[in-house]
């Protein structure tokens, strides 16, 4: 028994499984490169990037996969715009964008041949989104790590959604093993969007401090806090959220203006980088709320033969 493969507009690929792309500097080619590779669709993260550095990280993903690569950009960072060129010079498939909503994205890519997948919360914004030419969606549930844009979980909003739009329908938040993959495609989804159990894989550019996090991390330690992007979001609790929580903002030593609105409680670019950078205590270390089933750190080629196998047990039955 083989799993169903993924269309989204010309490209298709051999799982239904897109990972997801984390920012700053977690999903990089890395990652997104072995998952194409494996038969997913990778993706790069270009938040928190310079133009120039999406392209180097597109062209050296490409130089290792011949499957299907595409980039996700926030909405909300100031230079959505040209980082959305940069990608698609550079050859990406698709582009997958959330965190805000833009119109101008799926003229761009539909110039350049290149499929659009926005990020969405609700039947309006997915009718939208067809609307101006969508070739599939992601719809994100609560149980999500990063910013949030609902607070319905994934299966309760996916069926909503799915009836709404007559485009591919990719469900993400909580998914983890492959009988999560499965419950996703019974509910009717095309495919699923995994980010937090691709965070802590071998090839994530997260250093071992932060995937240690994942593994060691407790329902009790994954927690929402607040976001100057001006969405709340999911991360794991250190030292650095415990301030948050206390309402004690740290000061903002430089701003590099990163966001087009930003409520400047903190600086948000400041903490994600910090956190990559391999400081856990006074970073920001974002996770869906799946990270308290992560218990280990594979390869992606062992994670992805796994979430095949447990597919294929609970396509038959059996426990996963």
């Amino acid at each position: 028994m083989d799993m169903p493969t993924l269309t989204i507009g010309t490209r298709t690929s051999r799982l239904p499984i897109m990972q997801g792309g984390m920012a700053v500097r977690i999903s990089m080619s890395p990652l997104a490169a072995a998952v194409a590779n494996e038969g997913g669709i990778g993706l790069i993260a270009g938040s928190g990037l310079t133009p120039d550095e999406l392209i180097a990280e597109v062209r050296a993903a490409r130089a290792e996969t011949d499957g299907v690569l595409g980039v996700n950009i926030m909405v909300a960072v100031r230079g959505f715009k040209e980082l959305v060129h940069a990608a698609i010079s550079a050859g990406v498939d698709l582009v997958v964008s959330g965190a805000g909503f833009s119109r101008d994205v799926f003229g761009w890519c539909r110039d350049a041949g290149v499929e659009m997948v926005p990020i969405v919360g609700s039947e309006r914004v997915a009718k939208l989104s067809q609307h101006f030419g969508a070739s599939a969606v992601v719809v994100e549930g609560f149980e999500a790590g990063g910013h949030l844009g609902t607070d319905e979980y994934m299966l309760d909003l996916l069926p909503r959604i799915i009836e709404s739009v007559d485009i591919p329908v990719i469900g993400a938040g909580g998914v983890v093993t492959g009988a999560d993959i499965k419950r996703t495609l019974d509910a009717g989804a095309a495919g699923v969007q995994m980010g937090s159990r691709f965070a802590a894989t071998v090839e994530s550019s997260a250093p071992d401090a932060f995937k240690d996090m994942y593994v060691r991390a407790t329902e009790d330690d994954i927690l929402i806090i607040k976001s100057p992007v001006g969405l709340p979001g999911r991360a794991i609790r250190n030292p650095f959220t415990d301030r948050l929580t206390a309402g004690d903002y740290p000061r903002i030593e430089r701003c590099e203006a990163c966001l087009k609105q930003c409520g400047r409680e903190y600086c948000i670019m400041d903490k994600l980088i910090r956190a990559q950078g391999g400081d856990v205590i006074d970073g920001l270390v974002f996770a869906g709320s799946s990270a308290a089933r992560i218990h280990d750190i594979p390869t992606v080629e062992a994670l992805m033969d796994r979430l095949v196998a447990q597919w294929r047990t609970a396509s038959e039955g059996a426990p996963a």
